[in-house]
C-alpha cells in the first residue's frame, strides 16, 4: 500500500481509538490530555520510517526517526486490538443488561476499562521493548529420533532464525547473539531464514559478525520471505562470500566419524546425518527457478543415511518433508506471534506457531526467532538461541 493511504488509513484508526476511549478517560482524571498526545504522536510518527531518507538531513536522524516510527508502530498496534477487544466486551454487556442478565455499572465500566486498555498497550510496549533489544536466550530442546545411529546420539544443531537485521538490529546485536551461539560449541549451526530486512549495501557491514559463527560442521543458511524482498540472488552471494553454506533445494552429507574408524560402508553411512535445506515456501512467486521443493532437496542422497534434518523457513514445508523421508525440519517465520495478540492469529496461516510438534513420523521444531521484525517489542513470545540435540527415541 502507497505511503499516503496507509498514512491516512492509520491517522483514521487514531481517530477512533481517540473517540472510544479519550471521553471516558476525560470522566475518570484530568490527566486524560495525555492519552491525545500520545495518540497524536503515534499518528505523526508511524510514517516515519518510510519516509525517513527524504525529510532527515543526515544518516543519524533517519535512524533516529526509524525508531521513533517503529516504536509508535508497536505501541499503536496494541492500542487498536484492545480497543477493539474492549468494544466487543462493552457490546457482550450490553446485551447482559438488555437480558437482565447483569446489572452494568457503566459509570465505572466505561472509564476503567479505558484506563486499563491505556495502561497495558503502554505496560506491553515498555516490556516488550526490554525483551525485543536484549540477547536471546538459550533454549534446549532434546529431540528424540527413532533409530538414531550411536554415533549420532549427542549431536547438537544451534538454530538461529528470524533476526531481521534492519532498521533497528545492528553489527552489534549480531555480535551478541554470534558470541553467545560459539560459546555453545554445537556441532552445526542452522539459520533458517529471514537474516534480513534491506539491500546487501544497506546492510554488508551489519550481517558481517556471522562470520564468526564457529561450529564443527559449519553453519549453513536457507532463505526466507524476506530475502525475496531484499534482493535474495544478491544476499546469497553476500552470505556464501562470508563464509556460510546456502542450501538451495540441496544438501549436505554431514559425517560424524573419522572414515578411517569405519569398518564398512554400511557402518560409515549409518554414522552421518544429512542436512538438507529449501528455499522459501513462497520463493517460487519470486523466480520459479526457486520453488521450494523437500523432495529435490534429498536428490542423490546416500539411501544408507537414514537420519535426515531439513531446514525450511515456514512450517508449512512440513506435510511434503514428512512425506519426503525426513525425521526433523527445523523452521522459524511466526516469531511465536511475537507480541500478544497477535499470537492468537497466527494459527490462521501457519499449522505450528512455536516449539517441537510432531507430524506423522517427523518433528517439526518452530523457533519463535532470534530477533523481531517491525516494532521492537517481544511480549509473551520471548526470543531464543535454541540448542537441539538429537537422542534416541524410547521404545
Amino acid at each position: 500500500m502507497p505511503i499516503r493511504p496507509l498514512s491516512a488509513l492509520t491517522a483514521l484508526l487514531h481517530v477512533y481509538i481517540a473517540l472510544r476511549l479519550v471521553p471516558a478517560l476525560a470522566t475518570l482524571t484530568p490527566a486524560w490530555p495525555l492519552a491525545l498526545v500520545l495518540l497524536a504522536v503515534s499518528a505523526l510518527t508511524i510514517p516515519l520510517p518510510f519516509v525517513s531518507r527524504r525529510i532527515a538531513s543526515n544518516a543519524s536522524m533517519g535512524e533516529v526517526l526509524k525508531w521513533v516510527g517503529l516504536i509508535s508502530m508497536g505501541w499503536f498496534s496494541s492500542m487498536f486490538v484492545l480497543t477493539l477487544l474492549r468494544d466487543a466486551g462493552l457490546l457482550l454487556a450490553w446485551l447482559a443488561g438488555a437480558l437482565g442478565l447483569v446489572q452494568v455499572r457503566w459509570n465505572a465500566l466505561l472509564p476503567w476499562s479505558a484506563l486499563a486498555v491505556l495502561a497495558m498497550a503502554t505496560g506491553t510496549s515498555l516490556i516488550g521493548f526490554i525483551n525485543a533489544r536484549r540477547t536471546a536466550g538459550v533454549k534446549r530442546v532434546e529431540v528424540p529420533i527413532r533409530g538414531l545411529p550411536a554415533a549420532l546420539e549427542g549431536f547438537t544443531i544451534a538454530q538461529l532464525s528470524d533476526i531481521h537485521v534492519g532498521p533497528t538490529i545492528r553489527s552489534a546485536y549480531i555480535q551478541r547473539i554470534v558470541d553467545a551461539v560459539n560459546r555453545l560449541g554445537a556441532d552445526a549451526i542452522a539459520i533458517t531464514g529471514d537474516l534480513v530486512d534491506g539491500t546487501v549495501p544497506e546492510l554488508r557491514e551489519h550481517i558481517a559478525p556471522l562470520a564468526g559463527l564457529r561450529a564443527r560442521h559449519g553453519t549453513f543458511v536457507v532463505t526466507g520471505n524476506h530475502e525475496y524482498y531484499a534482493g535474495a540472488h544478491a544476499w546469497i552471494d553476500e552470505l556464501r562470500r562470508l563464509g556460510l553454506k546456502v542450501l538451495l533445494n540441496e544438501h549436505v552429507v554431514l559425517q560424524t566419524r573419522n572414515v578411517r574408524g569405519a569398518q564398512t560402508d554400511e557402518e560409515l553411512f549409518e554414522s552421518a546425518l544429512v542436512l538438507a535445506g529449501v528455499t522459501d515456501f513462497t520463493a517460487g512467486h519470486f523466480d520459479a527457478a526457486h520453488a521450494s521443493d523437500p523432495h529435490l532437496a534429498l536428490f542423490d542422497a546416500p539411501p544408507l543415511v537414514h537420519t535426515r534434518v531439513l531446514l525450511a523457513h515456514q512450517p508449512r514445508s512440513a506435510t511434503v518433508a514428512a512425506a519426503a523421508g525426513y525425521q526433523l525440519q527445523l523452521s522459524g517465520h511466526t516469531h511465536g506471534g511475537q507480541f500478544f495478540p497477535w499470537n492468537l492469529f497466527v494459527p490462521m496461516q501457519q499449522p505450528f506457531t512455536a516449539g517441537l510438534h510432531r507430524l506423522h513420523d517427523m518433528w517439526i521444531y518452530v523457533s519463535r526467532g532470534t530477533g523481531y521484525w517491525g516494532p521492537p517489542k517481544r511480549f509473551g513470545a520471548p526470543s531464543e538461541i535454541t540448542l537441539l540435540t538429537l537422542v534416541p527415541a524410547r521404545p
